[in-house]
């Protein structure tokens, strides 16, 4: 079963996320009181739509036995009122004719997280007894492993 945990401490809007072992840190941009440290809400649920995207579309080419050299996934939510959509392109490098590129497009309407967000998702809500500890130590925590000297490609390491 697929499982993450977000942990907030008090460093405006710094949040810890653990998935399957893997750390990684999301955060406001500065516009909305945020340092920026990492990517915002949204762009998480369009990292994960995209990702299931490129993931499917590669398993079906080579199942298929197409050339296909890279696969690109350009996301944009938008809202408007209260109208939301997400627009997805996809852009194929490779050797296909037209029946193919179409069957690859039918593929994408298809992927895990595409049909979630289309299905609409119940999400259950409950609250840990009173006194329960997250981490104590969370935003020293953050502090350091946000100050470390790392390459930009490389997220900040916060251990729990």
């Amino acid at each position: 079963m697929t499982r993450a945990r977000a942990v907030i401490g008090t460093r405006k809007y710094t949040v810890r996320i653990e998935a399957d072992g893997h750390q990684m840190t999301a955060d406001e941009p500065p516009s909305n009181g945020g340092a920026g440290s990492g990517p915002a809400p949204y762009d998480l649920l369009l990292a994960s739509l995209g990702a299931c995207t490129a993931i499917t579309l590669r398993m079906y080419v080579e199942r298929k036995g197409w050339t296909v050299r890279a696969i690109g996934v350009d996301l944009h939510f938008v809202r408007k009122d209260k109208d939301e959509h997400i627009e997805r392109s996809v852009t194929l490098d490779g050797d296909l004719n037209d029946e193919q590129r179409t069957r690859i497009a039918e593929i994408a309407e298809k992927t895990p997280v595409t049909l979630t967000l289309k299905r609409g998702l119940a999400i259950k809500t409950e609250l840990s007894p009173a006194g329960t500890a997250i981490m104590p130590d969370l935003d020293e925590r953050l502090d350091e492993a946000l100050d470390e000297s790392f390459p930009a490609s490389d997220p900040p390491a916060v251990s729990p």
